[in-house]
């Protein structure tokens, strides 16, 4: 419960609520206890002031001091204020707690009964002249922190209170329904995991939501799609690995029982077919072999500057017998001056090569293979056009896919392993090149890829 989402919402809303309301209310009590401190300071200021005028008047009209004393011990009642009154020389004539009449009330001695400041000292009389010296003396504050509270709670802090808790209502119904606005797509992709973990990848999140939830359904649903498709590729490569590695082998087997049981003669004929299917066998561990490895990053490159026209003319000339056999013409557009470029020799060699002979496999008698290069940007373009059957748009994207044929026969006129265009890919992506396809099914197909050019 206490790590669910809900809970840690509520939390949440609660504590920013009660975070605000005590910030609020802090504040508001400080502000009344500050103007109610200063109200008791002009108040009291006031008071002494008129206890002063007071005192001068009576001296005015009785033109002494004598019978002050019951007037001062009233005063001090009724303000709560200790006052004391002497003459010029310090005499005390009144004093409202009746300790010091007539004494010499000296201010300064350590010991007598004063506050930190000995209060307002006045100067009566008429024009100015000296008649005594008023001593008031403040008793105790009141208890200013107290009053502030219990003013500001009986004005506000019920409200405070009250608002506070309708805020925690709202914020608990507000909770509810954003936890399970945030929690349905999250539950969902718990179960599709879930599904995922136990080998269906068929799930899928619905993402209505637009925000950040949104955006990790959709991600969600690529990432199962990718999943998807991987795994229906990986059973589609352990099918077809099955399938190229079992005809082989099964003429292998065919040709080895055949002679055997006497049927066929171990002449030159029969080793020739055998060392045919040998060399299937052979090729294809190789296109896996060299695939796994360009998987993996560990496809080994031994790269110097090479001229690429020279590798594109010996690639062609490699394979002109078997073009002439299909009555093809291809023909080379390398302008002069091309600069070098920074390869594996052996591998780009490859690349050619198994373009050059995916575009003789597919390109009819009398077609016409071009085999292109141009120097742009720092990189060198190298493209394969042949004016064969072309690609449908529904395969262009899955052709560089390894095992992955147009022609679905499997016939070895056109098939070979299905691994040809995938090694080119990764071989081109090792050297840090990228290759691409355009194809309009009946007008051919061209296939460029970009080399880097050497330093």
């Amino acid at each position: 419960m206490f790590h669910s989402l809900t809970f840690r919402l509520l939390a949440a809303f609660a504590i920013v609520i009660i975070v605000i309301i005590g910030s609020v209310f802090f504040f508001t009590y400080h502000t009344t206890r500050g103007e109610i401190s200063r109200f008791e300071q002009r108040l009291e200021q006031s008071q002494d002031r008129r206890v002063a005028m007071d005192l001068s008047r009576y001296y005015f009209f009785a033109g002494s001091w004598e019978g002050i004393q019951p007037l001062v011990v009233q005063w001090g009642d009724v303000y709560g204020r200790r006052i004391i009154l002497t003459e010029d020389d310090g005499t005390v004539v009144a004093d409202s707690d009746e300790k010091l009449l007539g004494v010499t009330y000296q201010t300064e001695t350590p010991g007598v009964p004063m506050s930190a400041t000995p209060g307002i000292m006045g100067t009566m009389g008429p024009a100015g002249a000296d008649i005594g010296r008023l001593y008031i003396s403040h008793g105790e504050s009141r208890d200013i922190a107290r009053a502030s509270m219990q003013i500001t709670y009986r004005t506000i802090g019920r409200f405070f209170l009250w608002g506070g808790l309708l805020a925690i209502a709202i914020a608990i119904l507000l909770t509810f329904m954003l936890s399970r606005r945030i929690l349905a797509p999250v539950k969902a992709l718990t179960g599709a995991a879930r599904q995922f973990g136990k080998g269906d990848f068929s799930r899928r999140v619905p993402s209505r939501d637009k925000g950040e939830v949104g955006e990790l359904a959709e991600s969600f649903n690529t990432m199962a799609d990718n999943l998807e498709r991987n795994e229906r590729l990986r059973r589609g490569m352990v099918a077809d690995v099955a399938h190229e590695l079992r005809t082989p082998l099964s003429n292998l087997s065919g040709y080895l029982e055949a002679i055997r049981d006497g049927v066929i003669q171990p002449d030159e004929d029969a080793i020739r077919s055998l060392s045919e299917e040998t060399s299937t066998l052979s090729r294809l561990v190789k296109d896996l072999q060299e695939l796994s490895l360009a998987d993996a990053g560990e496809l080994n490159l031994v790269r110097q500057s090479e001229d690429i026209s020279r590798l594109v003319r010996e690639t062609v000339t490699s394979l002109q017998p078997k073009a002439s056999a299909k009555h093809l013409n291809i023909s080379t557009n390398l302008p002069e001056g091309l600069p070098g470029v920074n390869i594996d020799s052996h591998r780009i060699r490859q690349v050619l090569h198994n373009l050059l002979d995916n575009a003789v496999v597919h390109t009819g008698p009398e077609g016409r293979i071009t085999v292109r290069a141009r120097h742009e940007a720092g990189l060198v373009y190298v493209s394969v056009t042949d004016t064969g059957e072309g690609i449908s748009a529904a395969d262009l994207p899955f052709i560089f896919e390894r095992f992955y044929r147009v022609d679905r026969s499997r016939t070895r006129a056109t098939g070979g392993s299905g691994l040809g265009l995938t090694i080119a890919k990764r071989m081109v992506e090792a050297h840090g090149g990228t290759i691409e396809v355009r194809s309009e099914p009946g007008h051919g197909t061209t296939f460029t890829f970009t080399l880097p050019v050497s330093a």
